[in-house]
C-alpha cells in the first residue's frame, strides 16, 4: 500500500488522491442491487491524459487492479470496486474540447455530463440524441462504457452509433487512438465500436469524438391509456408496422404510473393498466400524432390525449424519466432488469413478467422503451426480509430467462457488470465467451482492468 501511494504521488497532484477510508467507501459501488463490491486501496481523480497514463503504468508495475468509474449511475455493478484496487474516477476530466457545426462533431473528455453536452450543442443548432434517464448526472464516458441508450433511441439510435473515435489509455499506459473525425472510414478493424460497451475492461477512454445531428423541431407528445399491457403492445406493433418513426415511444404500466404519482403528484391516470407515450419531432407533429392516435384507438385505447404544447409534452417526459426513481420508493430495494426483445414479442414479455410477479408474490413495475422492445422490469422488495430478497433474485433470473426464450438479450443498455455475468455466458455460448476472453487478453494480458466484470 505504501509503495503504491508513493508511486502514485510521484506523478499526481495531492488533490487527485483520496485515501480516507470513509470517503473511498463511497466510491465502492454503483446503483445496482445484489452486486458484490470490494474495498478500494485508493481513489484517483485525474484531470489529464498524462495522469491517467501514470496511474496505469503504476498499476501495471505493481500488478494492482484498476476500476474505472464515471458518475456511478450504472445498474449492473460494472463500476464496483474490487479489494485493494485503484478506483480511477474520470469525473474531473469534464471538458468539452470542441464543437464543430461544419463537421457535426463534438470532442469531449469522459467526465462530461450527458445533459451538459446536449445543452452545449443545442446552442450551435445541433443535437446529441442519446439520452439515458439519468442524463442530468451520467457521464459520456459511462455512457460509452455501457453502450447506453435512452428515450429517443427508437428514432435516433444508441450511443454506439454516435461514437466516431476515441483516445484510450491501455493497461500498460500506452495511448491508443481509434476511429476518425470523418463521416466515412473503414480503415482496419473497428476498434472504436469494440470499446463501446466494454465496461472499462479494455482501456480507459480519455477522449471521444461524437457525431451530432441538426437540432430537430421541438417534439410533441401523445398519451394513450390502455385497459391492458397487451393492447398497448398491440398499438406499438401497429405504429411500427405502418412505418411511423416517432422520436419516442415509451410505455409505463399501472404500477409505474402509481409510483410516479406518489413521488411527484404528476396527475397521471391511475386507472389505466398501461400508459403509452408517443412523440414526434417532425415538421407536422400534429398530423403524425393524429395518425398514431387512430392506431391506438383501433388497438383498444380508452383515452388518447395529445399534448397541447411543448411544455405539456416535457411534463409527460419528466414523468417517464423519473419512473425508475419512483419505483425505488415502492419498497426498500429494487432490482432493475434490462431485457430487450423483438418488438413483435413485447406483449409476450410483459405478460410473462406479470406471471412471474404473481408466481413469486412480488411487485414488479415495468417501464419500457417500447419502440425498441427494451423493457425495464423493476423488482421491488424488502432487502431486510431474507425470503423476499431470495424471491426477488429468483424472479430477476426468471425475467432474463424469459427474454432469451423470446429471442431477446439480457441487456439492451445497462451492461453486464457483475449482475449478469452468468447470463452473458448463456446468451453468447461457449465459443462466444472464449473469443471475448481472447480479445480481453490482447488488450489487458495481466487482467488488471475492471476484473471480475463481464466474464
Amino acid at each position: 500500500m505504501s509503495d503504491l501511494l508513493e508511486r502514485l504521488r510521484a506523478g499526481l497532484p495531492p488533490e487527485a488522491l483520496i485515501t480516507d477510508p470513509d470517503v473511498t467507501a463511497s466510491y465502492a459501488h454503483d446503483m445496482a442491487s445484489f452486486c458484490e463490491a470490494g474495498t478500494p486501496a485508493v481513489v484517483v481523480l485525474p484531470r489529464t491524459v498524462e495522469q491517467v497514463q501514470h496511474v496505469m503504468r503504476t498499476a501495471t508495475a505493481l500488478r494492482v487492479p484498476v476500476v474505472p468509474q464515471g458518475a456511478r449511475t450504472g445498474l449492473s455493478g460494472a463500476a464496483n470496486a474490487s479489494d485493494g484496487c485503484i478506483v480511477l474516477s474520470l469525473v474531473k476530466m469534464d471538458r468539452i474540447l470542441e464543437i464543430s457545426p461544419v463537421d457535426r462533431i463534438a470532442v469531449v473528455e469522459p467526465g462530461v455530463v450527458n445533459a451538459v453536452l446536449s445543452r452545449a450543442v443545442n446552442e450551435h443548432g445541433l443535437y446529441y440524441p442519446p439520452d439515458p434517464s439519468s442524463w442530468e448526472t451520467c457521464t459520456i464516458g459511462g455512457n460509452i462504457g455501457t453502450a447506453s441508450g435512452g428515450l429517443c433511441c427508437v428514432k435516433y439510435g444508441v450511443t454506439a452509433e454516435y461514437v466516431l473515435g476515441l483516445e484510450a489509455v491501455l493497461a500498460d499506459g500506452r495511448l491508443l487512438t481509434t476511429g476518425r473525425r470523418t463521416a466515412k472510414g473503414v480503415a482496419g478493424y473497428d476498434l472504436t465500436r469494440l470499446f463501446v460497451g466494454s465496461e472499462g475492461s479494455l482501456g480507459i477512454v480519455v477522449k471521444a469524438v461524437l457525431a451530432l445531428k441538426p437540432q430537430p423541431p421541438q417534439q410533441l407528445v401523445l398519451a394513450a391509456e390502455f385497459p391492458s399491457a397487451a393492447t398497448a403492445c398491440d398499438a406499438v406493433c401497429r405504429i411500427m408496422e405502418r412505418g411511423h418513426t416517432p422520436s419516442l415511444l415509451e410505455l409505463m404500466d399501472r404500477t409505474t404510473v402509481r409510483a410516479v404519482n406518489a413521488l411527484a403528484s404528476m396527475g397521471l391516470p391511475e386507472t389505466t393498466e398501461a400508459l403509452l407515450l408517443c412523440a414526434f419531432d417532425t415538421p407536422d407533429p400534429l398530423s403524425d400524432l393524429a395518425a398514431v392516435g387512430e392506431l391506438c384507438t383501433a388497438a383498444g385505447a380508452t383515452e388518447v390525449v395529445p399534448a397541447d404544447n411543448p411544455a405539456e409534452s416535457e411534463l409527460l417526459l419528466q414523468a417517464r424519466r423519473m419512473s425508475l426513481t419512483a419505483l425505488e420508493t415502492v419498497k426498500s430495494a429494487t432490482m432493475i432488469d434490462d431485457v430487450c426483445v423483438p418488438r413483435s414479442q413485447l406483449g409476450a414479455m410483459l405478460a410473462g413478467t406479470a406471471a412471474i410477479a404473481e408466481e413469486y408474490g412480488l411487485t414488479i413495475g415495468v417501464c419500457a422503451h417500447a419502440g425498441d422492445g427494451n423493457t425495464h422490469p423493476v423488482v421491488c422488495f424488502d432487502h431486510q426480509d431474507p425470503d423476499e430478497s431470495r424471491r426477488a433474485r429468483e424472479s430477476f433470473d426468471a425475467i432474463m430467462a424469459l427474454g432469451l426464450e423470446l429471442g431477446g438479450t439480457i441487456t439492451g443498455e445497462h451492461g453486464v457488470g457483475v449482475l449478469k455475468k452468468k447470463w452473458l455466458a448463456r446468451e453468447l455460448g461457449e465459443t462466444g465467451v472464449e473469443l471475448q476472453r481472447s480479445i480481453k487478453a490482447a488488450f489487458d494480458p495481466l487482467g488488471l482492468l475492471n476484473p471480475g466484470k463481464l466474464f
